[in-house]
Protein backbone atom coordinates (compact mmCIF):
# COMPACT_ATOMS: atom_id res chain seq x y z
CA UNK A 1 0.00 0.00 0.00
CA UNK A 2 1.67 3.40 -1.26
CA UNK A 3 1.16 6.14 1.53
CA UNK A 4 1.10 9.45 -0.40
CA UNK A 5 1.09 13.54 1.11
CA UNK A 6 -1.75 14.79 -1.15
CA UNK A 7 -2.99 14.16 -4.02
CA UNK A 8 -4.83 16.48 -6.70
CA UNK A 9 -7.77 15.21 -8.38
CA UNK A 10 -8.61 18.37 -11.10
CA UNK A 11 -11.92 17.10 -12.82
CA UNK A 12 -13.34 13.82 -10.96
CA UNK A 13 -12.96 11.10 -8.63
CA UNK A 14 -13.64 7.57 -9.22
CA UNK A 15 -13.17 4.52 -6.91
CA UNK A 16 -14.14 1.64 -8.09
CA UNK A 17 -16.40 0.71 -11.38
CA UNK A 18 -19.51 2.10 -11.78
CA UNK A 19 -21.11 5.40 -14.18
CA UNK A 20 -22.40 8.14 -12.05
CA UNK A 21 -24.53 9.75 -14.85
CA UNK A 22 -25.58 12.55 -12.35
CA UNK A 23 -21.68 13.71 -12.42
CA UNK A 24 -21.99 14.41 -16.10
CA UNK A 25 -20.90 13.48 -19.05
CA UNK A 26 -17.94 14.46 -21.82
CA UNK A 27 -18.66 18.65 -21.87
CA UNK A 28 -20.71 18.42 -18.59
CA UNK A 29 -19.06 16.47 -16.67
CA UNK A 30 -18.35 18.31 -13.00
CA UNK A 31 -15.76 19.05 -11.96
CA UNK A 32 -14.30 18.61 -8.23
CA UNK A 33 -17.27 15.36 -7.82
CA UNK A 34 -16.45 12.05 -7.25
CA UNK A 35 -18.15 8.74 -6.98
CA UNK A 36 -17.29 5.86 -4.67
CA UNK A 37 -18.57 2.45 -5.11
CA UNK A 38 -18.46 1.82 -1.26
CA UNK A 39 -18.88 1.21 1.47
CA UNK A 40 -17.25 4.18 2.89
CA UNK A 41 -15.89 5.15 6.13
CA UNK A 42 -15.33 8.91 7.43
CA UNK A 43 -14.10 9.37 10.82
CA UNK A 44 -13.42 6.85 13.13
CA UNK A 45 -13.07 3.17 11.96
CA UNK A 46 -14.19 1.07 14.24
CA UNK A 47 -17.72 0.13 12.76
CA UNK A 48 -18.12 -3.59 13.42
CA UNK A 49 -19.99 -4.28 10.01
CA UNK A 50 -21.34 -2.61 7.05
CA UNK A 51 -24.20 -0.93 7.75
CA UNK A 52 -24.78 2.06 5.16
CA UNK A 53 -23.09 2.85 1.90
CA UNK A 54 -21.62 6.03 3.42
CA UNK A 55 -20.80 5.81 7.39
CA UNK A 56 -20.00 8.54 9.55
CA UNK A 57 -18.36 9.03 13.02
CA UNK A 58 -16.68 11.54 14.80
CA UNK A 59 -12.80 12.00 13.17
CA UNK A 60 -10.09 10.87 15.15
CA UNK A 61 -6.92 13.00 14.29
CA UNK A 62 -6.45 16.10 16.27
CA UNK A 63 -5.75 18.24 13.73
CA UNK A 64 -9.27 18.43 12.85
CA UNK A 65 -10.28 21.67 14.34
CA UNK A 66 -13.74 21.08 16.96
CA UNK A 67 -15.50 24.42 15.77
CA UNK A 68 -18.09 24.54 13.41
CA UNK A 69 -17.08 25.48 9.64
CA UNK A 70 -19.91 26.80 7.86
CA UNK A 71 -19.84 25.30 3.89
CA UNK A 72 -17.99 22.08 5.32
CA UNK A 73 -19.74 18.86 6.04
CA UNK A 74 -18.06 18.47 9.99
CA UNK A 75 -17.33 15.69 12.35
CA UNK A 76 -14.82 17.96 14.87
CA UNK A 77 -13.70 15.73 17.67
CA UNK A 78 -14.96 18.28 20.54
CA UNK A 79 -18.24 18.98 18.00
CA UNK A 80 -22.49 17.92 19.45
CA UNK A 81 -22.71 17.14 15.89
CA UNK A 82 -22.04 13.81 13.54
CA UNK A 83 -22.88 15.20 10.87
CA UNK A 84 -23.30 18.97 9.87
CA UNK A 85 -24.55 20.24 6.71
CA UNK A 86 -25.31 23.71 4.50
CA UNK A 87 -27.52 23.24 2.10
CA UNK A 88 -29.16 20.47 0.99
CA UNK A 89 -28.34 16.66 1.52
CA UNK A 90 -30.12 13.66 -0.56
CA UNK A 91 -30.19 10.33 0.51
CA UNK A 92 -31.57 7.67 -1.51
CA UNK A 93 -31.69 4.36 1.44
CA UNK A 94 -31.41 4.55 5.23
CA UNK A 95 -29.57 7.37 7.39
CA UNK A 96 -28.32 6.03 10.38
CA UNK A 97 -26.57 8.08 12.88
CA UNK A 98 -26.75 7.81 16.82
CA UNK A 99 -26.01 11.20 17.33
CA UNK A 100 -27.31 14.27 15.77
CA UNK A 101 -27.51 15.41 12.31
CA UNK A 102 -27.62 19.53 11.70
CA UNK A 103 -29.02 20.48 8.29
CA UNK A 104 -29.14 24.16 7.81
CA UNK A 105 -30.96 23.67 4.28
CA UNK A 106 -33.05 21.10 2.30
CA UNK A 107 -33.02 17.70 3.70
CA UNK A 108 -34.56 15.15 1.03
CA UNK A 109 -35.54 11.46 1.47
CA UNK A 110 -36.38 9.14 -1.31
CA UNK A 111 -36.96 6.83 1.19
CA UNK A 112 -38.35 6.40 5.30
CA UNK A 113 -37.12 9.05 7.92
CA UNK A 114 -37.46 6.91 10.73
CA UNK A 115 -36.11 8.18 14.49
CA UNK A 116 -35.75 6.30 17.96
CA UNK A 117 -33.80 3.60 16.22
CA UNK A 118 -36.69 2.61 13.91
CA UNK A 119 -39.49 2.86 16.34
CA UNK A 120 -40.98 6.61 14.77
CA UNK A 121 -41.98 6.15 11.12
CA UNK A 122 -42.43 9.66 9.77
CA UNK A 123 -45.23 8.40 7.27
CA UNK A 124 -47.03 7.10 10.45
CA UNK A 125 -49.32 8.82 12.55
CA UNK A 126 -47.23 12.28 13.18
CA UNK A 127 -46.75 12.23 17.03
CA UNK A 128 -43.83 12.33 19.74
CA UNK A 129 -43.36 10.00 22.98
CA UNK A 130 -41.70 10.99 26.23
CA UNK A 131 -40.99 10.41 29.94
CA UNK A 132 -43.73 11.22 31.57
CA UNK A 133 -43.86 14.58 33.32
CA UNK A 134 -45.68 13.30 36.51
CA UNK A 135 -45.99 10.00 36.65
CA UNK A 136 -42.55 7.71 37.45
CA UNK A 137 -41.58 5.04 34.95
CA UNK A 138 -45.03 6.03 32.98
CA UNK A 139 -44.72 7.81 28.98
CA UNK A 140 -46.84 10.09 27.75
CA UNK A 141 -47.62 10.01 24.04
CA UNK A 142 -49.29 12.44 22.11
CA UNK A 143 -50.57 12.28 18.06
CA UNK A 144 -50.88 15.57 15.84
CA UNK A 145 -54.61 16.11 14.43
CA UNK A 146 -55.17 15.33 10.86
CA UNK A 147 -58.32 17.14 9.12
CA UNK A 148 -59.55 17.20 5.78
CA UNK A 149 -58.91 21.19 5.63
CA UNK A 150 -55.58 23.13 5.61
CA UNK A 151 -56.88 25.02 9.22
CA UNK A 152 -55.24 27.03 12.15
CA UNK A 153 -56.35 27.89 15.47
CA UNK A 154 -56.12 30.18 18.14
CA UNK A 155 -57.45 29.72 21.40
CA UNK A 156 -57.87 31.41 24.93
CA UNK A 157 -60.34 32.87 27.33
CA UNK A 158 -62.72 36.04 27.33
CA UNK A 159 -63.53 37.34 30.62
CA UNK A 160 -65.46 41.05 30.75
CA UNK A 161 -65.27 41.24 27.11
CA UNK A 162 -68.03 40.52 24.27
CA UNK A 163 -65.18 40.59 21.70
CA UNK A 164 -62.72 38.02 20.23
CA UNK A 165 -59.94 39.68 19.19
CA UNK A 166 -58.58 37.62 15.58
CA UNK A 167 -55.06 37.46 15.11
CA UNK A 168 -54.08 40.25 12.48
CA UNK A 169 -52.86 38.37 10.07
CA UNK A 170 -55.71 36.02 9.60
CA UNK A 171 -57.32 39.29 7.36
CA UNK A 172 -55.23 38.06 4.56
CA UNK A 173 -54.57 34.43 5.43
CA UNK A 174 -57.33 32.65 6.08
CA UNK A 175 -61.71 32.55 4.53
CA UNK A 176 -63.53 34.45 6.61
CA UNK A 177 -66.36 32.74 5.88
CA UNK A 178 -64.84 29.37 7.23
CA UNK A 179 -64.06 30.73 10.80
CA UNK A 180 -66.07 28.55 13.82
CA UNK A 181 -66.17 29.50 17.17
CA UNK A 182 -66.49 26.75 19.76
CA UNK A 183 -67.36 28.66 23.44
CA UNK A 184 -67.71 27.36 26.85
CA UNK A 185 -69.18 29.28 29.68
CA UNK A 186 -67.16 29.32 32.99
CA UNK A 187 -68.68 29.70 35.86
CA UNK A 188 -72.60 29.81 34.92
CA UNK A 189 -74.67 29.13 32.07
CA UNK A 190 -74.58 32.28 30.28
CA UNK A 191 -76.73 31.53 26.63
CA UNK A 192 -73.83 33.14 25.00
CA UNK A 193 -73.59 33.01 20.74
CA UNK A 194 -71.47 34.24 18.00
CA UNK A 195 -73.51 37.73 16.63
CA UNK A 196 -71.36 38.23 13.91
CA UNK A 197 -67.74 38.24 12.65
CA UNK A 198 -65.96 40.68 10.46
CA UNK A 199 -61.98 40.93 9.77
CA UNK A 200 -60.66 42.22 13.34
CA UNK A 201 -63.10 40.60 15.07
CA UNK A 202 -65.61 38.03 16.54
CA UNK A 203 -68.39 39.65 18.50
CA UNK A 204 -70.54 37.96 21.07
CA UNK A 205 -73.97 37.84 22.50
CA UNK A 206 -75.17 36.78 25.88
CA UNK A 207 -78.81 36.63 27.84
CA UNK A 208 -77.19 36.00 31.09
CA UNK A 209 -77.28 38.95 33.56
CA UNK A 210 -73.48 38.83 34.66
CA UNK A 211 -70.59 39.85 32.49
CA UNK A 212 -69.28 37.36 30.15
CA UNK A 213 -66.92 34.76 30.72
CA UNK A 214 -65.98 31.67 28.52
CA UNK A 215 -63.00 29.50 26.80
CA UNK A 216 -63.02 29.82 23.34
CA UNK A 217 -61.31 28.28 20.44
CA UNK A 218 -61.50 29.26 17.22
CA UNK A 219 -60.53 27.33 13.67
CA UNK A 220 -60.35 28.91 10.27
CA UNK A 221 -58.75 27.83 6.74
CA UNK A 222 -56.07 28.82 5.34
CA UNK A 223 -56.13 30.67 2.04
CA UNK A 224 -52.51 30.88 0.90
CA UNK A 225 -53.08 28.50 -1.53
CA UNK A 226 -54.96 25.89 -3.11
CA UNK A 227 -57.10 23.87 -1.09
CA UNK A 228 -57.25 20.51 -0.37
CA UNK A 229 -58.33 17.75 -1.91
CA UNK A 230 -59.44 15.05 0.78
CA UNK A 231 -59.86 12.38 -1.39
CA UNK A 232 -58.77 11.54 -5.08
CA UNK A 233 -58.63 8.68 -7.71
CA UNK A 234 -55.13 7.02 -7.58
CA UNK A 235 -52.51 4.44 -6.48
CA UNK A 236 -49.79 7.02 -5.22
CA UNK A 237 -49.51 11.00 -4.13
CA UNK A 238 -48.31 11.98 -7.49
CA UNK A 239 -51.53 10.95 -8.67
CA UNK A 240 -53.16 13.79 -6.71
CA UNK A 241 -54.88 16.51 -8.85
CA UNK A 242 -53.39 19.58 -7.00
CA UNK A 243 -50.28 21.01 -7.13
CA UNK A 244 -48.53 18.24 -4.87
CA UNK A 245 -45.53 21.18 -4.61
CA UNK A 246 -47.57 22.90 -2.13
CA UNK A 247 -47.46 19.93 0.69
CA UNK A 248 -44.95 18.15 2.03
CA UNK A 249 -45.74 14.52 2.04
CA UNK A 250 -45.07 12.45 5.09
CA UNK A 251 -43.25 9.19 3.71
CA UNK A 252 -44.35 9.49 0.25
CA UNK A 253 -43.96 5.81 -0.27
CA UNK A 254 -45.56 4.72 2.75
CA UNK A 255 -48.01 3.16 1.13
CA UNK A 256 -46.02 0.88 -1.39
CA UNK A 257 -43.23 -0.03 1.06
CA UNK A 258 -42.56 -3.69 1.69
CA UNK A 259 -44.47 -5.12 4.88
Amino acid sequence: MAKLPDVYVGKRLFVGQGSPIALGIGPTEIRGSSYTEGPTITGNPLFPNVWAGAMFAPVRNSESPPAFIPGTLCMGVNNPYTIAVIGSAAFMGTVDTNRSVNVGGNLVAQGEVASRCGLHVLSAKKNFDIPHPSKSNWRLRHTCPEAPTNDVYFRGHLKNKNTIDLPSYWKKFVYRDSITVNLTPVGAHQDIIVQRIDDEKIYLQSKSAIPINCYYHVFAERKDGERLIPEYEGRTPADYPGDNSQYSISGYHYDIKEK
